[in-house]
């Protein structure tokens, strides 16, 4: 074990699973035969996450194609998509009543659209399932193919999530099969897409070399591609074999970002050592235009007067 897997900050310290709704929400997984990116990616808060009913389902399986620095899920040939996995994820959102839900990706660069349809049937699937939850999406870059994006954006989640990751200097070594400018056109191009009808979301990990202004440099990078929601986490190493942590980040640098993140122009901005991504989506408050979407599609099915 290395030192900075053996002496973590006390900031860093996460509760023990338990309750009945983390037994729940873990017997609801196993039954359906789901992957949560809460274990795939030894996610800090899924203790907390589970106790509280909310889970990030990854779909597309459980091994990637790519091979980043900075991330847990295993590397190897992937098996075929199971076409049937839009269906249970959407079931299990309908039986967890979830109000937000996010939907993952392993990267699937063996397929020709990346697992852009997989994604796409996931999304209109829970909207017919649970057609009052926010659906929020974080996908891989689809190696720059457009149509692949278009297929993800014609299916209409309300939030794209596609993560920067880190800075522009070190994007070669922690995902070397990746592209700093590319990740950032894709969340342009996101929003071209579906221009007023989603939130584009990106995310940074600190600890990992970084500068202030280079962190600073990429925050107004994606203030540039139209992003308005922004998190800021601790990278935590998840093995030797893994990229190790250059420092740990206090708290209170976290809340300063945050600051200035607002003060870019960020209209959300989640800052502190155990965020995540998918950390707190039942506590994400939707943007004004994605409530708005979801009453347009319950009035087209009468659901809402």
């Amino acid at each position: 074990m290395t030192d900075d897997m053996k002496h973590k900050p006390s900031w860093l310290k996460v509760k023990v699973p338990k309750g009945e709704v983390y037994k729940n929400v873990n017997r609801l997984v196993r039954d359906n035969g789901l992957v949560t990116v809460c274990e795939e990616a030894l996610c800090p808060n899924r203790g907390e996450c589970w106790s509280h009913g909310t889970a990030t389902f990854m779909v597309c399986g459980e091994v990637c194609t790519r091979a980043c620095g900075f991330c847990a899920t295993r590397t190897a040939r992937p098996k075929p998509l199971d076409a049937d996995e839009p269906r249970k994820v959407a079931e299990a959102v309908a039986e967890m009543k979830l109000r937000h839900t996010m939907v993952t990706m392993v990267t699937r660069d063996d397929l020709p659209d990346g697992a852009a349809g997989h994604i796409a049937a996931t999304i209109r699937e829970i909207r017919k399932a649970s057609p009052q939850t926010v659906i929020e999406v974080l996908t891989s870059d689809f190696n720059g193919n457009e149509e692949a994006l278009a297929t993800v954006m014609e299916a209409r989640p309300h939030i794209f999530n596609h993560n920067l990751e880190t800075v522009e200097r070190l994007t070669p070594m922690v995902r070397f099969r990746a592209q700093y400018r590319r990740s950032l056109h894709v969340l342009r191009r996101a929003s071209e897409l579906a221009p007023g009808m989603v939130v584009t979301k990106s995310g940074l990990m600190l600890g990992l070399g970084e500068t202030r202004d280079e962190l600073e440099r990429s925050m107004d990078d994606l203030r540039e591609q139209g992003v308005t929601v922004l998190t800021l986490g601790q990278y935590l190493r998840p093995s030797p074999r893994h990229l190790p942590v250059i420092r740990y980040v206090r708290p209170e640098e976290f809340d300063e970002l945050r600051e200035i993140g607002l003060a870019k122009g960020f209209r959300h901005v989640a800052s502190g050592p155990l965020i995540r991504s998918s950390h707190h989506d039942a506590n994400f408050s939707p943007e004004l235009e994605i409530m708005e979407a979801i009453n347009a599609d319950l009035r087209r099915r009468g659901e809402l007067i």
